[in-house]
């Protein structure tokens, strides 16, 4: 079952057992972002995409530019291991990784959760790509993908039992949107996917199609 089928029927499944106002709130949240063009102001396919350093679930510092010097990189934004789309996502990539890597490319997932709660997403997702904490969302919000929760989604989460600032470490209610993005050995972003949408993701299959271009 490809991920978006996965996506599309988690979404219909939490209509049926999220009261209608609690989505209203959800949904309400979601066309702000839209409103905004939030998504049209990210980095883009022709951008260069920019270096940083980034601690790993083991807290070592890896640097995006080292991994992208051997060959062509993938990236994606996720909102954090509490979040089961993005759950759906990981596991979606990690079984695409032989396909990936048969490319040449590298693939890793940056949140701004802290490094042991990304450990935790890593070991419950049985995930064998680095996945990299990008603490105060600093790398995101220069690649334009950072947005902050209004607060009666904040209320909502915690009825959820969902603690954003816990889990990142700050007090900010900032996230990244869901973004994937396909870098060429040069640098060169050739694939860009970013969705005020939240549960909406990229699917391996049109990531392994831009490899296969390059």
């Amino acid at each position: 079952m490809s991920l978006t089928t996965q996506l599309k029927e988690k979404l219909e499944a939490n209509l049926k057992a999220i009261p209608a106002d609690i989505t209203e709130i959800m949904n309400n949240a979601t066309e702000a972002l839209k409103a905004e063009s939030l998504a049209k102001k990210a980095f883009k396919e022709g951008d260069s995409i920019l270096n940083a350093k980034l601690l790993n679930a083991q807290n070592k510092e890896i640097e995006i530019a080292s991994l992208n010097s051997n060959g062509p990189l993938i990236i994606s934004f996720y909102r954090g291991g509490w979040c089961p789309y993005c759950n759906l996502e990981l596991k979606a990539l990690q079984n695409a990784l032989p396909k990936f890597k048969a490319l040449g490319a590298q693939l890793i997932a940056i949140t701004p959760e802290t490094p042991d709660n990304s450990l935790s997403t890593a070991e419950k997702n049985e995930l064998s790509f680095e996945v990299l904490s990008d603490l105060g969302n600093v790398y995101a919000k220069k690649l334009g993908l950072v947005f902050e929760m209004p607060e009666d989604l904040r209320a909502i989460y915690h009825q959820f039992g969902l603690d954003v600032p816990k889990h990142n470490g700050d007090n900010s209610y900032e996230l990244p949107m869901p973004a994937t993005f396909v870098i060429d050995p040069d640098g060169k972003i050739i694939l860009s996917f970013v969705a005020e949408d939240y549960t909406k993701r990229l699917d391996p299959e049109v990531i392994i199609s831009a490899l296969e271009k390059l």
